[in-house]
């Protein structure tokens, strides 16, 4: 295994099958929005690597077959002020409580910014892995394994749905509606990339509801005004489970800005904070057999009046 640098371990290249005068020319090939002379710069600093951990050269020979390996960098990559808490460590896991707008980990413009890299410098722990994801615009409880050869143990829990995870959300209020309800639909890829999408209960002749894949309980905590404060629990874990459903309902979470309607991005502050929290999860250890919840200390604000 190659060394985690800064927090991060390096990613990975195939060579194919080809003819490209050097390895510089494949990369910008392969990577055509990243310039020459950025390869160029990471080559020099040892920041592109063999399979063995050699670093290697611009002009290097080309030889399929093999791979490349190259430690990501964003140049001026913004720092992100909000704080992580780590909840709980043992031998096995690492349970930290997520702000909102930090990423889990690394992706497009977020590299060192993120949850992943944070703790593994602070914890000194090269081989940290996260268990699960939440979108960078949630925040609360995420789980991570400290050993390799556990993370599979974790895995098929979540595979299995044997974590029981719960969430807090602010939205609109609605008196039509009958809670607590459970709301079902099969959601798939819509087309945009940024979004997920709930199939029609009937098909266009009338016959035929699709199957669903997607499940979660919505129950009422509080009323004020228009807005509640709601329990969600994920029967399922799809992408955007619990955004789709509220929106469905016609109670988008206060703050998103993907349902129902895209919207043009704005200042990442508090107030605009999308208000959902992974506010809790439990499960039966599958190593020590204990049983393990383990909460946020976060607490979702209604917005203020404007």
């Amino acid at each position: 295994m190659l060394p985690v640098r800064n927090g991060l371990g390096p990613s990975v290249v195939g060579l194919p099958a080809g003819q490209w005068d050097n390895l510089l020319a494949f990369l910008v090939h392969r990577f055509p929005a990243i310039p020459a002379a950025e390869w160029t710069a990471r080559m020099t600093r040892g920041d592109v690597v063999d399979e063995a951990g050699r670093a290697v050269v611009p002009d290097a020979h080309y030889r399929p077959h093999t791979r490349l390996y190259y430690y990501r960098d964003v140049p001026d990559e913004a720092p992100i002020a909000a704080k992580e808490t780590v909840l709980f460590e043992d031998e096995y896991l690492v349970v930290a409580d997520k702000p909102h707008f930090l990423p889990v980990v690394p992706s497009g413009r977020y590299v060192h910014e993120t949850l992943l890299a944070r703790l593994r410098r602070k914890l000194s722990l090269d081989a940290l892995t996260p268990l699960h994801r939440l979108d960078r615009e949630t925040a609360g409880v995420v789980l991570f394994a400290k050993k390799p050869q556990t993370v599979h143990l974790y895995a098929e829990m979540f595979a299995q749905r044997r974590m029981h995870k719960t969430y807090e959300a602010i939205a609109p209020w609605r008196d039509g509606l009958d809670f607590p309800l459970e709301h079902q639909s099969r959601l798939v890829t819509g087309t945009h990339f940024m979004q997920m999408h709930e199939l029609p209960a009937t098909s266009a002749d009338g016959t035929a509801a699709p199957v669903p894949n997607s499940h979660t309980r919505i129950e009422v905590l509080e009323v004020r005004a228009t807005l509640a404060r709601y329990r969600l629990t994920p029967h399922t874990g799809k992408r955007h489970q619990l955004r789709v459903h509220m929106a469905a309902l016609g109670l988008p979470i206060v703050g998103d800005q993907i349902y129902p309607v895209l919207m043009p991005a704005r200042a990442e502050t508090p107030d605009t904070a999308l208000r959902l929290l992974a506010q809790a999860i439990a499960f039966v250890d599958p190593i020590s057999g204990a049983d393990r919840q383990f909460t946020s200390c976060q607490t979702l604000d209604f917005p203020v009046p404007t």
